[in-house]
């Protein structure tokens, strides 16, 4: 049994961690997993050498521990994603159905020559049945981080363990590839959604997304949904931490070809495995450690991939709507923002800047429409910074805005039309049609093709004392489908316009939206 559902709505995260720890501990219950770095604490995963454990809550590994012939384990969900600098750093992750003995990454120019073999990290999560509807469960995931790789270069790869060797002849069809960024700026695409979580619309969106060739792939958080609650409650919910073996199995296909790069959102808040909710995130993931130090918030990093700077921001850390997070950062997150966007815009080499997170900015959904937090602690730095384009998640559904500063429009963008970020202001994408259950809009749908423009649209604005109505004239494009975003990245010469052509697509491959962010090249 979880934390019950009256004292859960009163806990933070931390407390809802520490109640779960106190009442599996005294049932006896918790079990560490073997580990190679990493260790597991209570069920927690935590980062760092094995004695980072407490002592007090390891007893021995489960059954499921004990390590099976490998030659009858096949490894799936392989993910790829970006170290801090794309051009050199990759990490490959990937899941083991049960315990391995050696696990490794061969990795080479040529199919046929993977002679280079890494040894990998494994990270052991473990699952008492009781946690939400969670069976009793193990899952071990392994990650091994290539480092000095050579910029714009394709690798082939392939990952094994004792027994199960990806460059035996009839393993080759397990091989995957990955592209590291240019060296200097060239034409690229990337693509971003929110909101996918395992099912058939969240399949179809991943075989569009593969079909793009995007250099990278933004997930604005709400990943799996093996909370399907989302309130930052491990309670009698229906928390089920199996629903990640079906996620990455699912998305396999694209990550293990393209990076993708997660920010978390409120239903990647899962309290027992550690304080702040993402230590199952940690096992599973390996992203960039360039966010704010001693934050707690391993999904706040950034990279860049051409003239295109990326920021990923947890927005757990200041929702008004969703608060068991709320300050868990003290107010560094937000510091951390403004340095690096600061920086980013500063640079010769950075021409665009692009931020994802979760809860929207500005949004018209009946269901959470917008986030006061975000408008409160980071919009007035986008605008500040001249922030090219913001893609959220949180609404499913796909909505767009016209330019915005200082909570008005300061031009209408039309299907088609232009923005000049220097001068006008920050257009807001939310693109949370990946895969869950649609939404709803208070306003008529209007979109490339079926344009149904409005003078306003009636909605609402989260705030720390509850919600608050409020009629806005910023809403331009809404398309209630399953979609995603689309983004063109072309660079110029110096003192020409370099452009973001950005794209709604919808599952059905039709173009739902198209706009242009326009800037001087530097």
């Amino acid at each position: 049994m979880g934390v019950p559902e009256r004292l859960a709505e009163k806990m933070s995260m931390a407390e809802q961690h520490e109640y779960l720890r106190a009442t599996f501990s005294r049932r006896n219950m918790i079990r560490g997993g073997a580990v190679t770095i990493g260790a597991v604490a209570g069920g927690a995963f935590v980062p760092g050498v094995a004695q980072a454990a407490v002592p007090a809550q390891r007893t021995s590994a489960p059954a499921s521990a004990e390590k099976v012939d490998g030659a009858l384990v096949a490894p799936f969900g392989r993910h790829l994603a970006f170290g801090n600098d794309p051009r050199t750093e990759m990490t490959v992750s990937w899941q083991v159905p049960a315990a391995v003995a050696k696990p490794y990454i061969r990795i080479g120019a040529h199919p046929w020559d993977l002679s280079r073999k890494i040894d990998a990290e494994v990270r052991t999560l473990y699952t008492p049945a009781g946690v939400g509807a969670s069976g009793d469960h193990t899952q071990y995931y392994l990650h091994a981080k290539l480092t000095h790789l050579r910029p714009g270069r394709t690798y082939y790869y392939g990952v094994g363990h004792a027994g199960f060797d990806p460059a035996a002849p009839h393993l080759l069809g397990t091989l995957g590839t990955f592209t590291t960024a240019p060296s200097r700026a060239e034409p690229f695409t990337f693509t971003a959604f929110g909101d996918e979580g395992v099912g058939y619309h969240g399949l179809a969106n991943d075989a569009l997304l593969l079909a793009q060739n995007p250099a990278f792939h933004l997930h604005a958080g709400d990943i799996a949904y093996a909370d399907p609650a989302g309130q930052g409650r491990t309670a009698d919910t229906g928390f089920d931490s199996r629903i990640w073996d079906q996620f990455l199995a699912q998305t396999e296909t694209v990550a293990k070809q393209v990076p993708w790069m997660p920010a978390y959102g409120n239903h990647d808040m899962e309290a027992w495995y550690s304080p702040n909710g993402y230590g199952g995130e940690e096992a599973r993931w390996t992203l960039p450690d360039n966010g704010p130090d001693k934050a707690n918030l391993p999904g706040v990093y950034s990279f860049v991939h051409g003239n295109t700077a990326v920021i990923s921001l947890d927005a757990n850390d200041i929702s008004f709507e969703i608060p068991a997070n709320l300050g868990i950062s003290g107010g560094t997150q937000t510091t951390w923002l403004d340095t690096q966007l600061k920086k980013y815009r500063a640079s010769k080499d950075v021409d665009f800047i692009v931020v994802f997170f979760h809860h929207c900015a500005y949004c018209t959904s009946t269901a959470h429409a917008s986030e006061g937090g975000v408008r409160q602690e980071w919009v007035p730095l986008f605008e500040k910074y001249t922030v090219d384009l913001v893609i959220n998640g949180h609404n499913h559904q796909y909505e767009r805005t016209d330019v915005i500063k200082n909570n008005a429009v300061t031009k209408k963008l039309p299907i088609g039309g232009t923005a000049y970020p220097e001068t006008d202001g920050v257009v807001y994408v939310t693109a949370g049609a990946a895969g869950r259950s649609l939404y709803a809009f208070s306003a008529p749908q209007s979109y490339e093709g079926h344009e149904n423009e409005v003078e306003s649209v009636a909605s609402f604005v989260n705030l720390k004392d509850g919600r608050q109505n409020e009629t806005v004239a910023w809403s331009r494009v809404r398309y209630l489908d399953y979609s995603f975003l689309r983004v063109d990245v072309t660079p110029a010469p110096k003192g020409r316009l370099a452009t973001l052509k950005v794209r709604g697509i919808a599952e059905t491959g039709e173009e739902v939206d198209h706009f242009t962010v326009a800037r001087r090249a530097k």
